[in-house]
């Protein structure tokens, strides 16, 4: 997966804003001001920071070694999954759509 893919399925999500974080030279993905990805490089290499539960983020890390805690994030949430490993696109389409539902349950939480 590419990162102008990447980008295209975020912002095709309802109400879903784009903005750099330049401290963090990253494009954060939020709704309604929360962030559900943040687009950036590790290594040279392009990555995106997912949320999803302690449990999933767990489970993706020791069966993927292209997904690890993310920095600058809640790292039993947050997890960054190198776009040009081994994932296949479905997969991290529906990491996606996992953080997004978290980030929307977020938001009802407030």
């Amino acid at each position: 997966m590419n990162v102008s893919d990447l980008l295209s399925y975020c912002m095709d999500k309802p109400g879903a804003e784009q903005s750099v974080h330049s401290d963090w030279k990253a494009t954060q993905i939020k709704v309604d001001d929360v962030l559900f990805a943040l687009v950036h490089e590790v290594d040279g290499r392009p990555a995106v920071a997912l949320k999803a539960t302690p449990a999933l983020a767990d489970l993706l890390r020791e069966a993927h070694t292209d997904v690890r805690p993310s920095d600058h994030l809640n790292k039993s949430h947050w997890s960054t999954v190198l776009l040009d490993g081994t994932l296949k696109d479905s997969q991290i389409y529906y990491l996606v759509d996992a953080s997004l539902q978290k980030a929307l349950d977020t938001r009802g939480a407030h």
